[in-house]
């Protein structure tokens, strides 16, 4: 590796999440594009860095990661960055809302994007049912006192996860005229301070995201690869 790192991505993936992290951390990696208009993340050079065939994989000196909730977690702890260190009262909330915007809110939004994947019969109606449990997990996200991402200013592996989600919603799963950020006045306060970091900006540029990325987004015009 020419860098420490090498980051296995594809445009406004959840690779997205990691470059805007790595950037945020002022480390070093080489991207490497998964051309998913060819499948490559089915290959067997893939298969053998992440068996599951999903992009993200980050390429360490101790092995190539998968799952974007670990490789954060990894990179916080491994730099002593970006979340409370673990003798800290912080770092119990910051361990919890991590998993929930991996496990509960990421997951929502694979099953709005990928109807087809749970066995769903009527792919829209599965998304309508989906919609509906999405809008919830963002009043949650909204009224939340304890939210380690609420300060933009203040760099956190939460807001590099959620920042391209809340992109994500307004994108993509079908029609998007049920989401409009401003129903949720601090993230999108949020999403508007975060597009202005550096580390975002870069991220941006990179992947053809325009000049408001997060709080208002359009389809991305990569300079190479496909986000779909």
């Amino acid at each position: 590796m020419n860098s420490e790192f090498r980051l296995h991505y594809a445009p406004d993936n959840a690779s997205l999440c990691l470059r805007i992290a790595l950037l945020e951390m002022g480390l070093t990696f080489d991207p490497i594009l998964v051309d998913r208009r060819q499948n490559a993340q089915k290959s067997a050079q893939f298969l053998s860095m992440n068996p599951n065939g999903l992009i993200p994989v980050l390429e360490t000196p101790d092995g190539p990661m998968f799952e974007t909730a670990a490789i954060l977690l990894w990179l916080a702890d491994r730099t002593q960055m970006m979340i409370p260190p673990q003798d800290s009262p912080a770092r119990v909330p910051a361990l919890q809302w991590l998993f929930w915007l991996s496990n509960t809110l990421h997951g929502t939004l694979r099953m709005l994007f990928y109807p087809d994947q749970y066995g769903a019969d009527d792919p829209e109606k599965l998304r309508v049912v989906t919609r509906t449990r999405l809008i919830a997990q963002l009043d949650l996200l909204e009224n939340a006192s304890t939210t380690p991402w609420r300060d933009a200013d203040v760099p956190s592996i939460h807001g590099c996860y959620l920042a391209p989600m809340l992109r994500w919603s307004a994108l993509y799963g079908g029609s998007t005229d049920w989401f409009d950020l401003s129903r949720w006045p601090n993230l999108q306060a949020f999403a508007k301070r975060i597009e202005t970091r550096p580390a975002v900006i870069t991220a941006a540029k990179s992947e053809g995201l325009g000049l408001t990325p997060i709080s208002a987004p359009f389809p991305c015009v990569p300079p190479e690869g496909s986000a779909l």
